[in-house]
């Protein structure tokens, strides 16, 4: 179905990806989404899914079958695309920058901003229209997240908390393997992928203030 639209790698990326999703057990997967299904999301959100997300979606839908923990910060963790709550699926696409000005309102500031204001209004607005011109990130699992865009692929997952931001895998199929594979507690840190305007920053500042 995808490959006349998509790269090649792209949709060989995405069903890896889901692959490896549907061995890990993790979760129930339903038929994954059509391409009727996709244009009337991209146009009802406002967002375009990146060409190996689609893949892994159109592979198939990761739904939230199991129940949350007690006190889990995420209900159903995984954005139900087909049958979801308009409200909620807004709410997640909303959260990556709703949580960093939540930060700036507490002092986070980025360099390439320039000389963070004395104002905290003036704060929140340079860094609205800073955050509305970098890429829209787009909720694979919970706090989890990839950057949108079509025609791309290959962008490193990016867990948002605040301004608490981390590579969470170079790639898709690796994010998955990260997240839901048990992993060796003496294995080095998660490589970065490619870099991602302004969300990778937070990463880089985090890098320097921990050197």
């Amino acid at each position: 179905m995808v490959e006349g639209v998509l790269h090649p790698d792209a949709v060989r990326l995405g069903r890896e990806a889901a692959r490896r999703l549907a061995l890990s057990g993790i979760c129930e997967v339903r038929p994954g989404l059509t391409d009727r299904e996709f244009a009337w999301i991209e146009i009802e959100y406002g967002i375009e899914f990146a060409d190996d997300h689609r893949a892994f979606l159109a592979a198939g839908l990761p739904v939230n079958s199991a129940r949350p923990e007690e006190g889990a910060t995420w209900e159903r963790p995984w954005p139900d695309w087909r049958d979801g709550e308009e409200e909620e699926l807004r709410l997640h696409l909303e959260w990556p920058v709703r949580e960093v000005l939540n930060d700036v309102q507490r002092g986070a500031w980025l360099r390439s901003w320039g000389a963070p204001p004395e104002n905290s209004a003036e704060a929140l607005r340079i860094a609205g229209q800073e955050l509305a011109r970098a890429p829209k990130l787009i909720p694979l699992y919970g706090h989890r997240f990839l950057p949108g865009g079509r025609g791309t692929y290959g962008s490193q997952v990016l867990s948002i908390w605040g301004t608490d931001i981390i590579s969470y895998g170079r790639d898709l199929a690796e994010y998955v393997t990260n997240d839901f594979y048990p992993r060796d507690d003496d294995a080095g840190l998660w490589g970065k992928g490619a870099a991602v305007s302004v969300w990778g920053e937070f990463l880089q500042k985090k890098s320097t203030e921990s050197g």
